[in-house]
């Protein structure tokens, strides 16, 4: 599922807080369908429906789904059409080349998305004396009249003389690194309406093109994936359209992906370039529909806009664009977290989620099984699978993945390294694998599942993987003596509720009966922050969380009863369903309520604290915890979502990741208590904190400028996260270098 629950109240506030202390490689299968039967109405009985698929061919016709028109201002672009097959660039590997050791030129800085930077003005020494050097506002925030969704949750890039970032609604901006002066805005005039569950913009991609002469506009570009489903290019001197790329600048990714409505489909991430393809994914709204629109990848040409491949999961062997009223097969897991490129290999590394109706997996195809909740390495060229690795079988408890991957090499047994990828997922398994191949390079164990399940027609997978090689970021399966609360009373009240819910553990099976307890969360462990890496001491920094759930599948009568409907039905009202709640999962027999696993009536979590980790290990000593303690104070949190003041690291739920430096330093926002920290890397030790105007949901960068470091946070706040919400790019240095 998108992003995180309305998990923020979730604060301790008693002293009884205390610290913690077989995939197989992919082959392509025949050629698979997009399940077109058009969705029957809820019936007049209290009993199982379902839709089954009426074809296996890529859909033609007009969409039983919307009405109305897809997209917002991705409508209003012409199709440009695919790029002659006599005109497609050879795609010679690229050699990753380092960004400038003061350059932050990737979303995790590098090609390998490490998140460290080799800067080290800033030390463990020294950090206690950060001020502000400037602050940023973006403009982008809620107006009256318009419904709080905005989490920016924003990472600028740095390269050469400018800091290139996006806001909430995806206005493209370039700043003096130096002094956050304003050199030039590019305004995409995105309507709200376009907002998905949340409004984000998670940052932009640098490229340089190879075919525009140095010093001509658009040799350097910025580009972009909206809200509103369009690829954007502009010039990185001026903010100007690149006239040559697409149409006057902008691709319309609504091609081929039949009817939708705002807000159902969108991009938040920035699109990876690997050996001049760009290639973009995109988020579905979860809990809608069996049949939603596509999760398909595609690539572009990087130079010129124009489509070269797709990846359709339900017809494997057709890489076209669909051309008249034929589209992209539908319900397919989608990937909406970051990608990862990798030049040398042609490969790029798509995180993917589970098919439509996260909860109920009886109509999905074997091809979707095949790939859903796994990182899947695409073929650059042609957009076919090299292989797949799944870290949740047949998922049907939201485990999709949404961190990015981090490259790395690991000593192989003859002492050479091996090109490896570490995959972090909300189970918290840590997946290590040889990202040649997928296979594992650190042990992976196919154990027993608990059950196969209880819904009519839809078993369970057998088995599941677990990470035996790694530390699992999670605390033990609960027990009824786990149950906390504020009083006796709370206590009894959770215990109450654990004793009523199903529960046997990781991968307990939905159940229509009672609720079932859900732990992991799909909050995680590790979401959409990811990791940092530490290349030069083998460190590994991972904040993650410890929020159960508690899920109920409800029939179809009851789900009506509720007023569940998809976003695109035509009497669809906000607080009907979304991405990261009750749902109805129309076209299956079931909708789902989903809430935290807390005391309804103090907004505290049921399970004990803390509820967010800070975790590191030691990639090159064998895999080691190294420190590890709870993330975030009680400051801002606290019972009927009163924020308490207390200074106590009780550990919070977090959603954003982290930094790591040359410095021996760790700087990292997430926690809900609204504050960022920087952190001796070596020791755990928390040597400086400020608070921020909003909440610091967003992956902290460094930089350097004018021969000074410099550390950036986008406070943007989350809206389900109950942080406050701000416009403010907030950037620190040491006292001699405020801008």
């Amino acid at each position: 599922m998108r992003r995180s629950h309305l998990l923020a109240t979730a604060a301790c506030v008693t002293l009884a807080c205390a610290p913690l202390a077989a995939n197989a490689q992919f082959a392509p299968a025949g050629s698979g369908g997009s399940p077109t039967a058009s969705v029957p109405g809820p019936g007049n009985a209290d009993e199982p429906t379902a839709t089954t698929p009426a074809s296996t061919s890529r859909f033609s016709g007009p969409s039983p789904y919307a009405p109305q028109a897809a997209g917002v201002n991705a409508a209003n672009l012409p199709d440009i059409g695919s790029m002659d097959p006599n005109d497609v660039p050879q795609m010679v590997p690229q050699q990753s080349a380092a960004p400038a050791q003061g350059d932050w030129s990737a979303y995790g800085r590098d090609d390998s998305q490490t998140r460290y930077s080799p800067l080290s003005e800033i030390t463990p020494q020294n950090a206690d004396q950060l001020k502000v050097a400037f602050v940023y506002h973006t403009g982008s925030y809620p107006r009256p009249g318009q419904t709080n969704k905005w989490a920016a949750e924003t990472t600028p890039i740095k390269v050469g003389d400018g800091l290139y970032m996006c806001s909430a609604q995806n206005d493209i901006m370039k700043l003096d690194p130096a002094t956050g002066k304003e050199i030039w805005r590019h305004n995409i005039n995105e309507k709200y309406e376009a907002i998905p569950y949340t409004a984000a913009c998670k940052g932009v991609t640098y490229f340089t093109s190879s075919q525009v002469p140095e010093g001509q506009p658009c040799h350097n570009r910025i580009l972009e994936g909206t809200l509103d489903m369009r690829l954007i290019a502009v010039d990185a001197a001026t903010g100007n359209l690149c006239e040559g790329f697409g149409h006057g600048g902008q691709v319309n990714l609504m091609q081929g992906m039949g009817e939708s409505v705002p807000g159902f489909v969108s991009m938040t991430t920035p699109p990876p370039v690997v050996n001049g393809v760009v290639v973009v994914n995109h988020e579905v709204l979860d809990g809608q529909r069996r049949w939603a629109p596509s999760g398909v990848i595609r690539g572009y040409d990087a130079e010129s806009g124009k489509f070269l491949w797709a990846w359709d999961v339900n017809n494997p062997n057709d890489h076209s664009q669909p051309t008249g009223n034929n589209h992209y097969s539908r319900g397919t897991p989608n990937s909406w977290a970051a990608m990862t490129g990798d030049n040398a290999l042609g490969l790029v590394y798509v995180p993917t989620g589970n098919s439509a109706s996260d909860y109920y997996s009886a109509l999905r195809s074997p091809e979707e099984n095949k790939v859903s909740s796994a990182v899947v390495a695409l073929d650059v060229k042609t957009g076919a699978p090299r292989w797949v690795f799944q870290t949740a079988h047949k998922d049907v408890w939201d485990y999709d993945i949404g961190s990015q991957a981090t490259l790395m090499d690991m000593p192989g047994p003859d002492g050479q390294p091996v090109p490896a990828l570490i995959m972090p997922t909300k189970r918290g398994q840590t997946f290590v694998l040889d990202r040649r191949d997928g296979k594992p390079i650190l042990p992976v164990e196919e154990r027993p599942a608990p059950s196969p399940g209880v819904i009519p027609g839809d078993p369970r997978a057998p088995t599941q993987p677990w990470s035996t090689g790694m530390p699992a970021l999670r605390v033990p399966d609960l027990k009824e003596t786990d149950m906390w609360g504020m009083s006796p009373l709370d206590q009894l009240f959770c215990r109450i509720k654990f004793r009523r819910a199903n529960y046997t553990g990781e991968f307990t099976v939905p159940s229509v009966d009672k609720p079932w307890i859900e732990y992991p969360g799909y909050n995680g462990g590790s979401d959409w922050g990811s990791m940092s890496y530490d290349p030069q001491s083998g460190i590994l920094i991972a904040n993650w969380n410890i929020t159960p759930m508690y899920d109920q599948l409800v029939t179809r009568k009851k789900a009506d009863a509720l007023g569940l409907m998809p976003i695109d039905d035509p009497n669809y009202k906000p607080g009907g369903g979304g991405a990261e709640g009750n749902g109805a999962m129309d076209g299956t027999p079931y909708g789902i309520v989903v809430t935290p696993f807390w005391n309804q009536y103090t907004g505290m979590m049921c399970n004990r604290p803390p509820y967010g980790m800070i975790t590191a290990i030691d990639m090159k000593h064998g895999q080691k915890v190294l420190w590890q303690h709870p993330l975030g104070t009680a400051r801002a949190n606290g019972p009927w979502g009163l924020p308490t003041g207390l200074p106590w690291e009780i550990g919070t739920p977090n959603n954003g990741g982290s930094v790591v430096t040359a410095g021996g330093l760790v700087f990292i926002g997430a926690a809900t208590d609204n504050q960022i920290r920087a952190i001796d890397e070596h020791t755990g030790k928390v040597v400086w904190s400020a608070v921020l105007p909003g909440g610091g949901q967003a992956n902290p960068m460094t930089y350097e400028a004018n021969g000074h470091q410099y550390v950036a946070i986008m406070a943007g706040g989350h809206h389900f996260m109950m942080t406050p919400v701000s416009d403010q790019l907030v950037v620190y240095a040491l006292p001699d270098h405020k801008g």
